[in-house]
């Protein structure tokens, strides 16, 4: 196994879209199912030694728990008093596959109310009628994981410094992406919205106090790989002229992010410190320039 393995998106977008369309019924679980918390921390999945999963969500006096296993392709429901249901994930439509998820849940005795469209994403179709979105390639599912296992690593090196408000390291199935985000402890001006089918108070919660966030997501927007990002809000003035490490970051005029790409840290000699360095330059130059209290928030 290569610990960080290959993944131009382009040999696997087909299986991207449609893993991203089936990580958003379980990710709907979680957000109908878990408490409320700061920012929609609660609707998050997270990397697991297997592949994605919710954690234990509340169902009444049982618990339950999701998982994408891209070990053995699987997805897996379990709950406390230990009942088991799998799904095989193979090349299937979306449509397919929701009617057997919430098959699926109701055979384990979960009853849950899901928003039957996607979010966060241009010209949506309800789950129930997609039948355009239908392909699996494991080797790519599993390569994925693979590169979300070690950067979930470094993530949580990189948050271990921070003794100030922060987010865990979490997997946002709206965008697909790993982030951790980390806070000045000041309220941020209201977030303006107008994410893709999106409501706007789902971001002015999640940007309700300033921040400084890095994540990774397989690619989009023009960019044909994986890239690393790094932006913060609000943007302080100065921040897009800072000086980042390593020297392959950019800043993007358009997402007005840094980006880093995938590839740059993959193919370095030595891929933490090279990913490490553009987590803390970006956190500097976002403190930095946002005059944050430094001296309290870091280890």
């Amino acid at each position: 196994m290569n610990a960080w393995p290959e993944l131009p998106l382009k040999e696997w977008q087909d299986t991207y879209d449609t893993l991203h369309l089936w990580s958003q019924m379980v990710g709907k679980t979680r957000l109908a199912l878990a408490p409320m918390q700061n920012h929609w921390w609660q609707a998050a999945l997270y990397v697991t030694s297997r592949g994605l999963g919710t954690s234990p969500m509340p169902y009444g006096d049982r618990a339950l728990e999701i998982e994408f296993d891209f070990i053995d392709h699987n997805l897996v429901a379990g709950t406390s008093d230990g009942v088991v249901q799998k799904i095989p994930l193979i090349p299937q439509t979306v449509a397919e596959f929701y009617g057997r998820y919430v098959e699926v849940l109701r055979s384990i005795g979960i009853e849950v109310k899901l928003y039957p469209k996607p979010v966060e994403m241009e010209n949506v179709i309800p789950f129930v009628d997609d039948r355009t979105h239908a392909s699996y390639d494991a080797d790519a599912a599993h390569r994925c994981w693979n590169a979300l296992v070690q950067i979930d690593r470094v993530f949580k090196d990189f948050r271990g410094r921070f003794i100030g408000k922060c987010s865990p390291v979490h997997f946002w199935w709206g965008g697909f992406d790993l982030a951790c985000t980390r806070f000045s402890g000041r309220r941020a001006p209201t977030h303006p919205g107008r994410i893709p089918n999106c409501p706007d108070y789902v971001m002015v919660e999640a940007y309700s106090h300033e921040c400084s966030s890095s994540g990774w997501w397989p690619g989009g927007m023009g960019l044909d790989s994986p890239t690393f990002y790094s932006y913060v809000y609000p943007e302080p003035e100065g921040y897009s002229q800072a000086k980042i490490q390593p020297t392959e970051a950019e800043y993007h005029p358009v997402m007005q992010e840094w980006i880093l790409p995938y590839d740059a840290v993959r193919t370095a000699p030595d891929p933490d410190r090279h990913l490490f360095d553009f987590l803390q330059s970006t956190y500097v130059a976002a403190a930095t320039t946002g005059k944050w209290d430094r001296k309290a928030l870091e280890r």
